[in-house]
């Protein structure tokens, strides 16, 4: 288990976590609309570029080269906004890349543990929690609901042992669940 004692974060870079199918691109959708930066997940970006050019960094062919991507955008993605001075709203951390490691079973670089301590955001990290009723696979997202359930746990587990404060989500309409959001942050 990681375990950190967090004592500074970057306030105006919040988390939206959880496992896959859970509603979080909706939610990003809502914020965004009502004027909120969004930064988007990195992993499906990954994917879509890595499909469109014929290469083999996508988890079904290359699982470590993937992974080590992944952990290079979210890194990327942190340091592009974190100057931004603005609230900004990621779709997932650089600590879900750390559960991704985790999860596929790979051997977790020196580097991830270093990034998710040295890149902080907001201590209070949004946690949407598995949703059957929503729950749908696309060309990108092909794990099951049952996967979910355990990315899920696994995400909670490694953001909690980083020292987050993890605020779950209701089950609700978009609406609800971004005031639900906003009103922990004002």
């Amino acid at each position: 288990m990681l375990l950190y004692n967090k004592t500074l974060s970057n306030d105006r870079l919040f988390v939206l976590t959880g496992g896959p199918g859970v509603g979080k691109t909706a939610i990003l959708n809502e914020l965004q609309r009502r004027g909120f930066a969004c930064v988007r997940e990195a992993a499906r970006q990954i994917i879509q570029e890595q499909v469109k050019t014929g290469a083999d960094a996508v988890p079904w062919l290359n699982l470590e080269r993937y992974s080590s991507l992944m952990l290079d955008q979210s890194v990327a993605d942190y340091i592009e906004h974190e100057a931004a001075g603005k609230t900004t709203f990621f779709d997932r951390g650089i600590p879900d890349t750390v559960a991704h490691y985790r999860l596929a079973n790979l051997a977790l670089p020196d580097k991830a543990y270093q990034q998710a301590q040295q890149h902080e955001y907001n201590r209070t990290v949004f946690l949407a929690p598995p949703w059957k009723e929503i729950y749908e696979t696309d060309s990108e997202r092909k794990q099951t609901f049952d996967d979910s359930l355990v990315v899920y746990r696994v995400i909670r587990e490694v953001y909690a042992g980083l020292g987050y404060d993890l605020v779950e989500i209701p089950h609700a309409p978009v609406n609800t669940r971004v005031e639900f959001i906003l009103g922990h942050i004002e």
